[in-house]
């Protein structure tokens, strides 16, 4: 039976921080992850499997949330 992953949102800061660092990995550290523009943060999000948003939806309070929440991934794993 597949596993079965609910769709993430934009409010779903901190699983979306975990899935773009499973894709990225180290490719960011965290002076990066702050500098990443939010342009280029809409799309890596609105292009992860189960994520079911729409740039519309984004906010600059979102993407700062995730960024945050990327960089605490980041550090757990170092």
């Amino acid at each position: 039976m597949p596993h079965f992953e609910p769709p993430m949102h934009w409010a779903d800061h901190e699983d979306i921080a975990m899935a773009l660092y499973e894709k990225f990995g180290d490719d960011f550290t965290e002076a990066k992850i702050y500098r990443i523009r939010f342009t280029d943060l809409i799309e890596w999000v609105l292009g992860l499997n189960n994520f079911d948003g729409t740039r519309e939806q984004a906010t600059e309070g979102h993407l700062e949330q995730i960024q945050a929440k990327w960089v605490y991934e980041w550090r757990d794993n170092q």
